[in-house]
């Protein structure tokens, strides 16, 4: 029994997707609609870049979307693998995007728009350089949700991403961040401040929530007999209404990705199959339960080998 999962932020990559829209008309078609929808140039952004256009949340967020979806087509139209008898479907924080669309739930176009909405409500949400994320290795959400608590009148600072064994993302606002990283090293926790420009999946995202409430509510989404898992609870989820007040609040909560990945293995999931660019979930897949079977889906050669 399988479960199809798809990446988020941090797994783009310059070039990404390249040999799939060289040979495929249907990925030529898909890069064409998103510059159409968009109103941008993201083909050029994606293919040529310059890395730092591409690295801007507001073009990072459809960029991946947009390469994960096309993947997910070639494999299903033209190799004819019929990735809808998944189990689950799943991504991690953008890659939710990505689950519904591919499951069925939300047209190509209305994704990638809302995804630049997205992007540019995340990015703009806190003034630039006031915010950031701190990743936490060899630690556990218990202590670290201990040493929060215990120093709550401190700093604010929340996890925003519970990955995986060991690995653990933090958000708050800078000044915050460098108090708790001299707690974190008085109790010898390994951390590392991340390269990103804003501090994602905490409350200083309210502004993003309120911007992406009023899209989601307009937006027509569409019945499926996909189930996906959703980031805010870490459980199974098919009704539309509930699933867009989800969407809405999984800009401010944790990713529990960590849970997913155990609560899908715990109903009889025993394959994961990661669609899109990266590696990035195949590896936290792997460090939350090594006894899994794993494919990662990004060029023709994985597609050609993929048994379901």
């Amino acid at each position: 029994m399988f479960s199809v999962i798809f990446p988020g932020q941090g797994s783009q990559l310059v070039g990404m997707g390249k040999d799939f829209f060289d040979k495929y008309d249907l990925v030529k078609n898909l890069f064409k609609e998103a510059d159409d929808v968009l109103g941008i140039n993201l083909s050029k952004i994606i293919l040529e870049g310059p890395k730092d256009e591409l690295n801007l949340t507001i073009n990072t967020q459809p960029a991946i979307f947009l390469i994960s979806y096309s993947i997910f087509h070639v494999a299903t139209v033209e190799f004819n693998i019929d990735l809808k008898k998944a189990k689950y479907f799943s991504g991690h924080s953008l890659g939710e995007y990505s689950a519904l669309s591919s499951a069925g739930y939300l047209s190509f176009s209305e994704t990638i728009k809302l995804l630049k909405i997205r992007g540019g409500a995340m990015q703009n949400a806190v003034p630039k350089g006031e915010g950031g994320m701190l990743a936490i290795l060899g630690s556990t959400v218990e202590i670290i949700e201990k040493i929060i608590s215990e120093n709550q009148d401190n700093f604010s600072v929340e996890i925003a991403n519970d990955n995986s064994e060991g690995q653990i993302v933090l958000s708050g606002k800078k000044n915050d961040l460098e108090k708790l990283i001299e707690i974190l090293k008085s109790n010898n926790i390994k951390n590392i401040k991340l390269p990103v420009s804003a501090p994602f999946h905490c409350k200083l995202m309210k502004n993003a929530t309120e911007i992406m409430k009023k899209e989601i509510e307009k937006t027509s989404f569409q019945d499926s007999e996909m189930k996906l898992i959703s980031n805010v609870t870490a459980n199974e989820i098919s009704d539309k209404e509930e699933l867009k007040r989800l969407l809405i609040e999984q800009i401010e909560n944790r990713v529990r990705w960590r849970e997913s990945i155990m609560n899908m293995v715990n109903q009889g999931v025993n394959h994961f199959i990661e669609i899109g660019p990266g590696k990035v979930l195949s590896g936290l897949v792997k460090r939350i339960n090594k006894n899994v079977k794993i494919d990662t889906i990004n060029n023709e050669s994985d597609i050609k080998q993929l048994i379901i």
